[in-house]
């Protein structure tokens, strides 16, 4: 069964709209894991606007499935994630100012940078993920650098589904192909939703881990956290 890690971005984000400390944090991941999340994923940016630096150490005390820290390795993410060691860093290059991520590494070019990263994260025992978009190029690129796993990018995998499904996942399909034939794991996200996931889990092999958040905690305004969560999971059954 591919594992369901849940992003709780958007819970500090509404938390941090008002001050406080409503909703908790530190709760709703404990409470995510009780209600059969297998992981949870949190993404710190450098404006801190929704998950701050200061969460981290409080949800990797009470964490205990995977924790899994998502950013761009500046010099601050970088000390933050090796101070407190998740099971799993997901590099990501968004810029300071991005709204979400929309594109992954150019593993290629980038390749100088990111392997003295990976090499560094792994050298503290973290598994390291790249986030990439679905390109053999790129996924090749990951293995060269060292990554253990890899994260498609499904952003234009969900746009583009109500159009044509089998159109756009057979990049992702033919990406998943060559990582499990070369030794890579296999994440996937972005806008992934109870429409367009468990198709994406059928069709792409060896599909390790989703991490979901925006469409989650939103479905879960409606059906609440622990029905919205035990929804998901039946799609990657």
């Amino acid at each position: 069964m591919t594992k369901l890690s849940v992003n709780i971005n958007k819970v500090a984000l509404i938390r941090n709209s008002r001050g406080g400390n409503l909703p908790n944090l530190v709760q709703v991941a404990k409470d995510c894991e009780e209600y059969g999340a297998q992981g949870i994923t949190v993404h710190p940016r450098p404006d801190q606007r929704h998950i701050r630096y200061d969460d981290i150490p409080l949800l990797k005390e009470v964490v205990t499935t995977e924790f899994n820290i998502e950013g761009n390795p500046t010099f601050d993410f970088m000390a933050l994630v090796l101070d407190n060691k998740p099971h799993q860093v997901t590099l990501v290059p968004d810029a300071p100012g991005a709204l979400t991520s929309d594109r992954g590494w150019d593993t290629v070019a980038d390749a100088f940078f990111l392997k003295e990263v990976v090499s560094e994260l792994k050298g503290a025992g973290i598994r390291v993920s790249l986030f990439v978009d679905a390109s053999e190029r790129f996924v090749e690129g990951a293995k060269a650098i060292g990554a253990d796993r890899i994260e498609l990018y499904t952003g234009m995998y969900a746009q583009d589904f109500s159009k044509n499904r089998d159109k756009a996942v057979k990049a992702h399909r033919q990406c998943a192909i060559l990582a499990n034939q070369i030794g890579l794991g296999i994440n996937a996200g972005h806008d992934l939703n109870l429409e367009n996931l468990r198709y994406y889990k059928e069709i792409v092999p060896g599909l390790l881990e989703v991490s979901i958040g925006h469409a989650l905690i939103s479905d879960a305004l409606y059906y609440g956290l622990g029905s919205t969560i035990q929804m998901y999971l039946r799609q990657l059954r």
